[in-house]
């Protein structure tokens, strides 16, 4: 293995590992459904503490996956990463 895909496989694993967790994933599958929305759309949605989706959020925006749009006074955040996006969409496209 070259250095050349050392790279790719780590950013691969990294972008695995970001996903990870149920409710990032279930936020990520949401966002692509939807386009976009907010953190309290997502806090009623999940049934989660608006901490508890703020941290996925952050660690989500870390990464790159998803980018936050400010709104007047709240965020709308979208799925920035294609990877993520085909991602989700092949783990999810044989259930209703």
């Amino acid at each position: 293995m070259n250095s050349d895909d050392l790279v790719k496989f780590t950013e691969a694993a990294e972008l695995l590992k970001v996903l990870a967790h149920p409710i990032r994933l279930c936020i990520v599958k949401g966002l692509i459904e939807k386009g976009e929305c907010n953190v309290t759309h997502m806090q009623n949605c999940l049934k989660a503490p608006q901490s508890t989706v703020s941290q996925h959020l952050q660690k989500l925006k870390a990464a790159g996956v998803i980018e936050g749009v400010r709104n007047g006074l709240e965020i709308n955040y979208k799925v920035c990463d294609s990877q993520a996006i085909a991602l989700v969409i092949v783990l999810f496209e044989n259930q209703s």
